[in-house]
C-alpha cells in the first residue's frame, strides 16, 4: 500500500489515518515510484540577509535521521489534536501562515532523503526562517490572495522564499530579478515590461500575476505539480527530456524518478520540506512571527509619472519603504508611459490618494531648461544630467537625435539629490560596492571600451562570479566604457593583485567555426578551457554554427 504524506488540511491526515487503523496497519508512510538519488552534499538556500547570493549555497551537513514511522504518527496526531481547535473559516485567521498551512494540498514522500535533507537544514537553521518571514510581511497577504482565487496549492506562496528569500531586490548570476526570479526573456514572454525606467520583474503585482500564469501553465502541460516546480526552475523542456531518457528506458516518469540537475533535484524537496515544517512549527520547535490577517497595501492609482521623493512625501512614508513596496521602479521617478499606480500602506492609502488630488500636473516632475551649445550632443547632454537619449528625445518629442545650437531641451531631474533614492539601482550598486570595499582592501577599475568580465578577473586573479557579486550584476550583464567596478584585493586566488602581475601573456584570436567544430575541439586546439570560451563570447549553450565568430584568449608564452 502506498501513502503519501499530507497535511492536515481537510481532513487528508485523518483519513488515512483511519484506512490504516481499520487495516490493522502502522502508520508507516511508503514512496510511490520513488527510487533514491544521489547523495546530495549542500543543499541551496538564498540568504535572507545577502540578496545577491540567491545562487549562493549554505554548506550542508548529512541530514539527521528521520522520525520513526511510530514516532511520526503519534506527532501527527497531537498536532491533529491541536489543529482541530482552530477554526476551518480561514477568513478568520489571524495569522496568514496559519490560513496557508490549513490549506497544504500537495502530497509528498515525508521519507525521501531529499526532503529529510531539507527539513534538516531548516531545523539546524531557524533564525533563517524567522528573517524570511520579517521580510515576507509586506507582499504575503497579497499572494496568498492570488494564490487562493486562482485555486491553486497554497505552497505556491511559499515559492518567493526558496526563489529569493523573499526580497523583491534579489538579482542572481543568471539575470534572474524579483520575488519570482524572472530571467530577462521568460519576463518578457509573460508581459513584464523591462526598461530604464521600470522593470516588471521586481513590480510585486505583476510579477506575482505572471508567476501564477507561468505556474498554471506548466501544470496545464505536465499534469503535476511536481513537474511544474521543477520545470519553473529547470525549463520545461530539461524536464520533458528527462521524462523521455525515463520512458525510452522503461523508468517510471515522476519528479522523484528523473535524473536531473542538481539544483532542481533540491528545489522541490525544499518547497515541499518548508510546508511541512510550518505546518509543524510545534513539532520542529521553530517559532515563526505572525503576518496579519489583512491587506498591508493598497494601489493607488497616479494618473501619469510622478517622482518617487515627492510622492514618499506626500504619503508621509520614508522613500525607502515606498520602493520597498515599488521596486520596480528604477530610477527617481516612475516611468513616463506607465504602469501609473503604486502601492502604499493601506494606513496612508487616502492620504495619498488626496494629496494626488490636489496636486498641479505641473509639479509632479521638476524639469530644468538647457539650451543646446556648439559641440553638445544628445549623448553628452544626458551624460551631464544622469539620465538617457531616449528620455530627452520622449520628454521633447524628438523623432532623432538631431539637435540644433540655441535649441531649448526640457530635461526631467529629480526632486531631490540622486543619493537620496537608495533603492534606484544605480544606488543599490553603489551600496553594494561601498560594503564590499569596506570589507578590506579594494581597489575600483575603471571600464576600457572592450573590457569584459573575463578580462578584468584575470588582470586582477579573481574569479569571475565573485567580481560581478562585488558589484551587484551578473557575469552576462553588458560593461560600459567608465562604468567602475570595484575589485576585492584580500580575496585574490594569487599575490597578482595587480593588473601588471601577469603570469601569463595573452593574445586576443578572433576564430571562425569551421564544419565539424565544438567547443571541446576548439579549446584543445588552443590550449584553454571550454569554460573560458563560453565566458568570452557570452555562450548559453554548446552548440556552434560554421561561420561563427569566437573571440580567444590565447597564451602565447608557452607556459
Amino acid at each position: 500500500m502506498m501513502l503519501y504524506y499530507q497535511n492536515d488540511s481537510f481532513g487528508g491526515r485523518k483519513a488515512y489515518r483511519l484506512l490504516l487503523c481499520c487495516l490493522g496497519l502502522t502508520g508507516t508512510v511508503l514512496l510511490s515510484g520513488c527510487q533514491t538519488s544521489k547523495p546530495l552534499t549542500s543543499t541551496q538556500i538564498p540568504d535572507p540577509d545577502t540578496p545577491q547570493s540567491v545562487f549562493s549555497w549554505f554548506h550542508q551537513e548529512p541530514a539527521t535521521q528521520s522520525l520513526s514511522a511510530e514516532a511520526a504518527a503519534r506527532a501527527d496526531q497531537e498536532t491533529l489534536k491541536q489543529s482541530t481547535t482552530a477554526t476551518s473559516n480561514t477568513t478568520q485567521l489571524n495569522n496568514v501562515w496559519i490560513r496557508l498551512s490549513q490549506q497544504f494540498s500537495l502530497p509528498y514522500p515525508i521519507d525521501h532523503p531529499r526532503i529529510q535533507r531539507e527539513i534538516a537544514w531548516f531545523k539546524k537553521h531557524p533564525k533563517y526562517i524567522q528573517r524570511v518571514n520579517q521580510r515576507a510581511e509586506p507582499y504575503l497577504f497579497y499572494i496568498t490572495e492570488l494564490v487562493e482565487q486562482r485555486g491553486l496549492p497554497t505552497e505556491l506562496a511559499l515559492l518567493p522564499v526558496i526563489e529569493s528569500a523573499y526580497d523583491p531586490f534579489a538579482y542572481s548570476p543568471g539575470r534572474a530579478s524579483g520575488l519570482w526570479q524572472f530571467i530577462p526573456s521568460t519576463g518578457k514572454y509573460f508581459g513584464l515590461k523591462q526598461n530604464w525606467w521600470y522593470d516588471g520583474r521586481r513590480d510585486v503585482v505583476a510579477s506575482t500575476n505572471a508567476a501564477l500564469d507561468y505556474l498554471s501553465k506548466l501544470y496545464s502541460h505536465l499534469g503535476d505539480w511536481e513537474l511544474a516546480l521543477a520545470s519553473y526552475n529547470a525549463g520545461e523542456g530539461t524536464i520533458l527530456k528527462a521524462m523521455r531518457r525515463n520512458k525510452q528506458a522503461g523508468k517510471p516518469q515522476d519528479y522523484w524518478s528523473l535524473d536531473l540537475p542538481r539544483e532542481t533535484e533540491q528545489y522541490v524537496p525544499r518547497l515541499l520540506a518548508l510546508a511541512h515544517i510550518i505546518a509543524n512549527t510545534d513539532r520542529y520547535d521553530i517559532k515563526m512571527p505572525a503576518v496579519a490577517n489583512k491587506p498591508y497595501f493598497q494601489k493607488v492609482k497616479t494618473q501619469g509619472q510622478i517622482d518617487l521623493a515627492l510622492a514618499a512625501d506626500m504619503a508621509a512614508l520614508p522613500l525607502d519603504t515606498l520602493y520597498q513596496l515599488n521596486p520596480g521602479f528604477n530610477q527617481w521617478a516612475t516611468d513616463p508611459n506607465g504602469p501609473h499606480y503604486l502601492l502604499v500602506p493601506i494606513t496612508q492609502a487616502s492620504q495619498f490618494q488626496d494629496a494626488l488630488q490636489k496636486l498641479p500636473p505641473k509639479k509632479r516632475m521638476q524639469w530644468q531648461r538647457y539650451q543646446v551649445r556648439r559641440g553638445d550632443s544628445l549623448i553628452a547632454i544626458a551624460n551631464r544630467f544622469q539620465t538617457r537619449t531616449k528620455v530627452i528625445q520622449q520628454a521633447n518629442k524628438l523623432s532623432s537625435h538631431r539637435i540644433r545650437i540655441g535649441q531649448t531641451l526640457l530635461i526631467p531631474q529629480a526632486s531631490q539629490l540622486l543619493s537620496q533614492y537608495t533603492k534606484t539601482r544605480a544606488q543599490r550598486r553603489r551600496g553594494k560596492q561601498a560594503s564590499v570595499a569596506a570589507q578590506g582592501k579594494s581597489v575600483y577599475y575603471k571600464v576600457k571600451r572592450g573590457d569584459s568580465f573575463w578580462h578584468i578577473a584575470r588582470q586582477y586573479d579573481v574569479s569571475v562570479s565573485a567580481l560581478s557579486r562585488w558589484n551587484n550584476l551578473s557575469p552576462r550583464d553588458t560593461l560600459k566604457p567608465g562604468q567602475r567596478l570595484v575589485v576585492q584585493l584580500n580575496n585574490v586566488r594569487s599575490s597578482a593583485h595587480t593588473p601588471t602581475q601577469k603570469r601569463k601573456v595573452k593574445r586576443k584570436v578572433n576564430y571562425k567555426v569551421r564544419k565539424g567544430d565544438s567547443l571541446y575541439r576548439i579549446a584543445s586546439r588552443f590550449n584553454v578551457r571550454v569554460d573560458d570560451i563560453q565566458d568570452w563570447n557570452q555562450l548559453q549553450h554548446t552548440n556552434l554554427k560554421p561561420g561563427q565568430a569566437l573571440t580567444l584568449f590565447v597564451n602565447v608564452t608557452g607556459t
